[in-house]
């Protein structure tokens, strides 16, 4: 009698420790098929807010001129403010206004020295980011 149930304690011992050696996986087989599942990777967000976020709209854009003009008492430009500019500075393709209505920046492919800069200046305060 004794060694029957010696027999069965061997046996449920073995088959314990089957099942749990059956089920447990080896790390290896964990990373490396963590490492092949397709996961979506997501796009790092863009560090880039504001004016240097619009700034690089323009810049993508690809023209060969960027000027940006603001208001010289620092006021939002108003309605008035983006006519004379239209009118003064047709060959602009892009217009951002940006800096929370404060400045407009501008992206054409034609030197606006050329144009109508002079009367540009004598209202806005000019900056010239093209190049850079």
């Amino acid at each position: 009698m004794m060694r029957s149930s010696s027999r069965l304690a061997v046996a449920v011992a073995f088959s314990l420790t089957f099942a749990l050696v059956a089920c447990s996986k080896p790390e290896t087989d964990a990373v490396s098929s963590a490492e092949t599942s397709p996961t979506p990777a997501k796009p790092p967000a863009s560090p880039l807010t504001g004016f240097a976020k619009d700034l690089q709209y323009i810049k993508n854009g690809g023209y060969t001129y960027i000027w940006v003009f603001s208001r010289k008492d620092g006021k939002p430009l108003d309605k008035d403010d983006g006519a004379y500019l239209r009118t003064n500075a047709p060959q602009v393709v892009d217009w951002v206004t940006t800096d929370e209505g404060k400045k407009v920046i501008a992206g054409t492919n034609f030197n606006l020295e050329e144009g109508n800069m002079s009367l540009l200046k004598k209202r806005f305060v000019t900056e010239d980011y093209s190049g850079k």
